[in-house]
């Protein structure tokens, strides 16, 4: 078992799946302050759940003392990741990565403390340095330190060859960009450790290594064990969309409720990973009620991404709607007055709502009798909505029976 009060936490709190040398870490760790960081592309304007765990690790290891820095892949995107994919993923204009960049610097405000103490979680932005790369300079000092026949082996890079699917020339440098990075922040901040998820091992591998054959420098790296629901489901997404980190992407009651329906055998796993309470106190929690449990883990974890009023005003809106029957406190979306005038489809409304992705799921929704209009079944999806359905002032929808909406004019 590790010493250093980080890595001790980190590996009873099941962060810790692989590290590149966990003595030498442990030991770094106890001398002092130490830098680490993890990178996060740009492909789109916020962060989901997916990228929770890696986000709380950082939480963690601020907590211990030492500095997170939030790398932001303002020059990576541009090339796109191909580690876990199937596929090559769209190029982005440099406008599109400026405004998901904005976007997820907002995710960490609350997750993070920022500032200028030694310890206080700093932003950088690869495009800084890769931008200014030239292409016969990075081939010349970083491209002869790696050997096809090495890259061929890394997971991001034999997956995808296995299954006899492309991989552009493009994404095959990705590795050596995100390699160049580290090499770059030990220069620039003496960054010693950089974390990530599992599918990013082969990447962070390699970027010790350059440090270590070209600055002559030891450096670590640390990867956290995929997320999977007890049921095998990846984390981030549910039926009704991808579970986002911020209020303009999903309301918090949202937010609440996806934690609430945690399955059962996970919420030990993911009081320990999503919320800060100690660890004794979520063996005593894991003793009590699972449904208890349940909402204990809905309000930490909501109350930290969303603050603790938010988290307890989802609690309760939760309590009114499905212990009480109230429906007061739902999240609402204002349409139009004269649209609603006019009449909507409801399949429409479902999707203006945020409870479909499109109107094509929406009307899947409603066909397979998913969908309720007033608490009542709608299976009609050419059914239009008028003023004429307002209840108390609002249309309430619902997508089965843990998603709801009220629609109200403006």
């Amino acid at each position: 078992m590790p010493s250093s009060d980080f890595l001790s936490e980190a590996t009873a709190r099941g962060f810790v799946f692989q590290c590149t040398d966990p003595e030498g870490l442990d030991t770094l760790l106890r001398t002092g302050l130490v830098s680490g960081y993890i990178g996060f592309d740009c492909t789109a304007p916020s962060l989901h759940v997916g990228s929770l765990v890696q986000i709380m690790l950082l939480r963690l290891f601020q907590r211990h003392g030492h500095q997170p820095v939030v790398l932001m892949g303002g020059g990576t995107t541009r090339i796109g990741d191909p580690s876990g994919r199937d596929e090559t993923r769209q190029l982005l204009t440099d406008e599109e990565i400026a405004a998901n960049m904005a976007g997820i610097r907002r995710v960490f405000e609350p997750f993070l403390r920022f500032g200028a103490d030694p310890s206080d979680a700093i932003t950088a932005n690869n495009a800084d340095w890769l931008d200014l790369l030239g292409y016969i300079p990075l081939l010349r000092d970083v491209g002869r330190h790696f050997t096809v026949n090495r890259m061929l082996t890394f997971d991001s890079v034999k997956l995808r060859l296995d299954r006899e699917q492309p991989l552009t020339f493009l994404e095959f440098n990705y590795m050596i960009l995100q390699s160049y990075d580290f090499r770059e922040l030990f220069r620039r901040r003496n960054v010693r450790l950089q974390m990530g998820g599992s599918d990013q091992w082969g990447n962070i591998v390699s970027g010790a290594e350059l440090v270590r054959r070209t600055e002559g420098a030891q450096v670590f790296g640390l990867t956290t064990p995929l997320i999977t629901t007890a049921s095998g489901a990846k984390m981030g997404k549910t039926a009704a969309g991808a579970v986002w980190l911020t209020e303009d992407r999903l309301a918090p009651f949202d937010y609440w409720q996806f934690w609430r329906n945690t399955e059962d055998a996970d919420v030990g796993r993911f009081l320990r990973l999503f919320t800060d309470l100690p660890l004794e106190e979520i063996a005593a929690v894991e003793k009590g009620d699972v449904n208890e449990a349940k909402k204990v883990l809905a309000t930490e974890a909501t109350g930290l991404a969303h603050g603790i009023e938010a988290a307890a005003q989802a609690a309760e809106a939760a309590r009114r709607l499905f212990e009480a029957g109230e429906a007061a406190d739902l999240p609402t979306v204002l349409v139009p007055r004269e649209d609603l005038a006019a009449g909507l489809p409801a399949f429409r409304l479902f999707t203006l709502a945020g409870l479909s992705g499109s109107n094509g799921e929406a009307r899947r929704l409603i066909r397979a009798g998913g969908a309720r209009i007033n608490d009542a079944p709608v299976s009609d999806e050419t059914l239009t909505l008028t003023l004429g359905d307002l209840q108390d002032g609002a249309i309430k929808l619902s997508a089965g029976r843990k998603h709801h909406r009220l629609v109200r004019p403006e």
